[in-house]
């Protein structure tokens, strides 16, 4: 988090904008009495001082006139401290405004849909604005204009439906808490525990973890360890490693494999064997993966294995490992006719993700780790999601207090889910979102084609529309889904594979039962569940739609 954001959240000011009918001055005032502040509604200040109506200086002055009182009355309530400020929707229409605003105080943008803001405000006769021959659709011509500078200035986007004032305002104060807890973090480890009985085991998610050995020693009690990497992450990553541990007095090896989920496969694996058996390795030596999910997935694998197992350490260096592939002990390798269908549930010892490796990752890498951590928002997350929309920006731009935050709030996510079903008979293939179609896709196109995130993208979209279309999600949802991907830089469409195709490679996925496909599916956003009752002609529908 940058200091301007911390210096603006000092200030003790916090700004609503939003569209007329957003609930602005009614979140407004219990969030002030919540956190003990002073509220002050913009328009109700211009009426105090004027001595008259807003629909009155409209008349007599004209909008124009208006905004003119209204930037100077904004500009004098930000020098205050300690308050929180309602403003006209029409107020970001300034951009001397919006400067200000985004300065001296921390911004919420209350979004609501058209249709929503239609229904709160149809019969309030003191929108001058609305008092047209359709103020319907000078409704949507006004959102249309504003939702950009809105979400332009917005450091929390809160998303109100139709959801009571009070769980609003819970979902507000999390948003914030989370701002909070971004400042905190910063430059420092936080560790999270995957709670497993005699299993458990941390994660420590930080910057330049790679040089905390102490961290990493404890689970090497015989002074021995073989680091599985390959031949992009080894030349960046494995010299530090290993020196660091070297110094703890531990004795290294190294097997360095082909980078490519292309090598994810029982050759590579056996590679590993080989390099093992002939260097003698024994029982209590554990594999540290050292790079992406392919890495962790067959060094995992291989721990899982040897000797019938052995301890393993997982040290990933991709947003999509860091956030998923990482933590939960799904391991194993792909088979020509399906991905990951050899493998085992294998936990580590511990999960070390250093956030300074995303450094060196290159931008298609960390768009598709973003693809896993829109995933949790969606199937049962909403306020991350909320928090995704809010700073996607600041990811793309590798903020470190943000991909801090999202890496801990993703883990932390599925901790939850692994501590409950590790092996996935029930809750755990929620975090399946968009793997069906995306590894059909990632097996119809041949693999690495596609990144694997590129390929749950999509895949996720193809699950919002079958949402809509079993009367699940509305179209402002599904539209609400694929403007956070795109704005992620992420596909949004399916290669047209055929439906005849696609529906044969789903068909070998592993939640296949009882001969159905089995979907992870979306009843409301923030809200997934598992569906094997979908109608044929509707699933062919989406895969008409949602591939090109």
């Amino acid at each position: 988090m940058t200091n301007t954001t911390q210096d603006k959240r000092a200030s003790g000011i916090i700004i609503l904008v939003g569209m007329m009918g957003a609930g602005k001055t009614t979140v407004g005032k219990l969030l002030a009495k919540h956190l003990g502040k002073t509220f002050i509604d913009s328009d109700e200040e211009i009426q105090r001082r004027t001595g008259v109506t807003i629909p009155h200086i409209f008349d007599v002055e004209g909008e124009a006139g208006f905004r003119l009182r209204e930037s100077g009355v904004i500009q004098e309530l930000l020098k205050q401290d300690n308050i929180v400020l309602a403003t006209g929707g029409g107020a970001i229409i300034s951009a001397q405004n919006r400067a200000m605003m985004k300065q001296n105080g921390l911004v919420v943008y209350l979004k609501s849909s058209v249709h929503d803001l239609w229904q709160r405000t149809r019969h309030d006769h003191n929108r001058p604005l609305l008092q047209t021959g359709n103020p319907r659709a000078k409704l949507q011509e006004l959102h249309d204009v504003r939702d950009p500078l809105y979400t332009e200035i917005a450091d929390v986007v809160i998303h109100t439906g139709k959801q009571s004032v009070q769980v609003l305002l819970e979902r507000l104060n999390q948003q914030l808490e989370d701002l909070k807890l971004m400042d905190k973090n910063e430059n420092t480890m936080q560790t999270l525990n995957v709670g497993l009985a005699e299993r458990s085991y941390p994660i420590h998610i930080g910057s330049g973890l790679l040089s905390r050995i102490e961290l990493l020693l404890p689970h090497i009690p015989q002074k021995r360890t073989v680091i599985v990497s390959n031949t992009t992450v080894a030349p960046l990553y494995q010299n530090q490693l290993m020196e660091g541990l070297r110094a703890g007095g531990v004795e290294v090896q190294a097997i360095t494999l082909p980078d490519g989920e292309q090598y994810k496969s029982a050759e590579s694996l056996n590679t590993i064997y080989d390099a093992l058996l002939a260097a003698r390795s024994e029982r209590g030596t554990p594999l540290i993966a050292l790079g992406g999910g392919v890495i962790g997935d067959i060094t995992g694998y291989a721990a899982a294995t040897y000797l019938r197992g052995v301890p393993f350490i997982q040290i990933p260096t991709t947003l999509l490992s860091q956030v998923d592939s990482s933590v939960g002990g799904k391991t194993g390798i792909n088979h020509p006719l399906g991905k990951n269908m050899i493998g085992a549930f294998y936990q580590p010892r511990v999960v070390l993700a250093d956030t300074t490796t995303l450094d060196t990752l290159p931008d298609n890498e960390l768009r598709a780790g973003i693809a896993e951590v829109i995933k949790y928002g969606l199937i049962r997350d909403l306020p991350f999601l909320e928090w995704l929309e809010a700073n996607m920006d600041k990811l793309l731009a590798r903020d470190t207090s943000a991909l801090q935050y999202a890496i801990a709030r993703s883990c932390r996510n599925k901790a939850e889910v692994v501590g409950v079903d590790e092996r996935e008979s029930g809750e755990r293939a929620l975090l399946n979102l968009g793997h069906t179609f995306g590894h059909a896709i990632e097996n119809g196109m041949g693999y690495g084609i596609w990144l694997h995130g590129e390929a749950v993208a999509a895949g996720t979209i193809m699950a919002a529309d079958l949402s809509q279309r079993l009367g699940w999600l509305n179209a402002e949802d599904v539209a609400r889904v694929r403007k956070l991907f795109e704005r992620a830089g992420l596909p949004v469409t399916a290669p047209a594979l055929g439906a005849e195709k696609y529906l044969q490679l789903m068909g070998l996925d592993k939640k296949v039962e009882g001969g159905k496909i089995r979907f992870v599916l979306l009843k409301s956003l923030g809200h997934g569940l598992i569906t094997g009752d979908v109608p044929q002609a509707l699933l062919e529908q989406t895969l008409g739609a949602c591939s090109a």
